[in-house]
C-alpha cells in the first residue's frame, strides 16, 4: 500500500483545483505543491531538471525512475517517496497519479482529481518517442497545464532517426579528417537520447564528467545504458582522435574543449532550428534536437486531452494562449519559475 507522508491540512473551500503561487503550482485542498521553486512542507516532482527539482522542501514524490539523479541533485538523504506511472493516491480526498512525459528519464505528467473535476500539469514533454524515457501518453482532463518553450509555427521537427543519422554522417566525416567530433547538449535527458539512438558505435565515445555522473547513476539503477569512460587529464589525446566526446552544454567554449585539438563542434537543441542560432552558439555543425513538443505536437497534445481550459507556461506563452483563444479554447498565460535548464550540471562538475 502507498504511504503517503504526513501533510497538515488547510481549511479548503472550492476555488481553482491548482492555483499558480509565489511558490508553486499549488493545490489547496491536498496542501501539496507541484515542482515548487521555493522550499516547501511536500512536493511532488514532475521530473529531475534543475527549473523543476529544487532543493530545500521537507518530502519530496516523484516517480521511481526519478529517484537516482533526484539524489543525485537534491542530496542522498532527502526524504523521497517514490510511485509507478499510473498508480493512484489520495491526500485529503485529492486522487493524485502520475502519467508518463516522455521528456526525460522519469519525467511525469500530474493528474489531480476532486469531486470530478480533472487537471494536468504537464511538466515538459516531448511526442516523439526517445526509446529510453517512457513515451508520451496523453491524459484526458478538464484543465490542463502546458508549457510552451517551441510554441511558434515555425518550430517542427523532423524525424529523430534523420536527425541521428547526420550526427553519425558528421561524425564520420571528422573520422576522415582526424578529428574529434564534441557534441553538446544537456546531461540528463539529451545525452541518454543520443547514447541510446547513435548504438551501436563505431569508434571510441567519451563523456563529460557531468554526463558520466549522470549515465553512471542511471545505469547503477538498473536502466541500458552503455559504459563510456569520463574524460581525464591521464588519457593520451591520441585516445580522442576521431572519438565523439559527449560535452554539456556548459562546456561550450570553455578551456575543456582544448583537450580534443583538432575537433569540431556540435550542438543538439532545438533552437537550432532558428536560423542564426548555430553562429551564436559558435559551434560548426548545429542539430535540431529537442526534448520538447513543438508546434503541432502541442496543439495535438492539447486536442487529445479535450481540456475546456488551458493554462499556459514557460516559452511563447503569451502567443500560443492567444493562438488557442482563437480556436476557440479558453487560454491563459501564467507565470512561473520554470524554463531555465540551460546550466544543467552540478557546480563541482562543470569543469571536470
Amino acid at each position: 500500500m502507498l504511504v503517503i507522508w504526513h501533510v497538515f491540512l488547510l481549511p479548503y473551500y472550492m476555488a481553482d483545483l491548482l492555483t499558480f503561487t509565489s511558490s508553486s503550482i499549488y493545490c489547496a485542498a491536498a496542501n501539496v505543491h507541484i515542482d515548487p521553486w521555493k522550499p516547501v512542507d511536500f512536493a511532488i516532482i514532475t521530473h529531475a531538471h534543475s527549473d523543476h527539482a529544487k532543493p530545500g522542501c521537507k518530502h519530496y514524490l516523484a516517480h521511481k525512475h526519478s529517484e537516482s539523479i533526484l539524489k543525485l541533485r537534491l542530496g542522498e538523504n532527502i526524504s523521497l517517496q517514490t510511485v509507478e506511472y499510473g498508480e493512484k493516491f489520495s491526500i485529503n480526498g485529492v486522487q493524485f497519479s502520475l502519467h508518463p512525459a516522455g521528456h526525460v528519464i522519469g519525467s511525469a505528467q500530474i493528474r489531480v482529481e476532486y469531486k470530478g473535476e480533472v487537471w494536468v500539469a504537464s511538466g515538459d514533454y516531448k511526442v516523439q518517442d526517445d526509446h529510453f524515457s517512457a513515451a508520451f501518453e496523453p491524459v484526458k482532463c478538464h484543465t490542463f497545464i502546458t508549457e510552451s518553450t517551441f510554441g511558434l509555427p515555425i518550430y517542427k521537427w523532423r524525424p529523430q532517426h534523420e536527425v541521428m543519422t547526420d550526427i553519425r554522417e558528421w561524425w564520420k566525416e571528422n573520422q576522415i579528417l582526424g578529428k574529434a567530433s564534441v557534441l553538446m547538449g544537456y546531461a540528463l535527458g539529451k545525452m541518454q537520447r543520443i547514447v541510446k539512438n547513435l548504438q551501436p558505435f563505431d569508434h571510441k565515445v567519451f563523456a563529460h564528467g557531468a554526463i558520466f555522473n549522470v549515465n553512471e547513476r542511471l545505469r547503477a539503477a538498473g536502466f541500458d545504458l552503455p559504459y563510456i569512460p569520463r574524460v581525464t587529464a591521464d588519457i593520451d589525446k591520441k585516445e580522442y582522435r576521431g572519438a565523439l566526446i559527449l560535452g554539456t552544454s556548459s562546456s561550450l567554449n570553455t578551456p575543456w574543449l582544448k583537450k580534443f585539438d583538432p575537433y569540431s563542434t556540435g550542438y543538439c537543441s532545438g533552437w537550432m532550428a532558428v536560423r542564426g542560432a548555430k553562429n551564436r552558439r559558435s559551434v560548426d555543425r548545429g542539430f535540431v534536437l529537442s526534448d520538447h513538443a513543438d508546434w503541432n505536437e502541442l496543439n495535438w497534445v492539447i486536442a487529445e486531452t479535450g481540456a475546456e481550459r488551458v493554462y499556459v507556461t514557460h516559452g511563447y506563452a503569451d502567443t500560443f494562449a492567444r493562438w488557442l483563444n482563437e480556436k476557440g479554447i479558453e487560454a491563459h498565460e501564467v507565470k512561473t519559475k520554470y524554463g531555465d535548464e540551460e546550466e544543467d550540471v552540478l557546480p563541482e562538475e562543470v569543469a571536470a
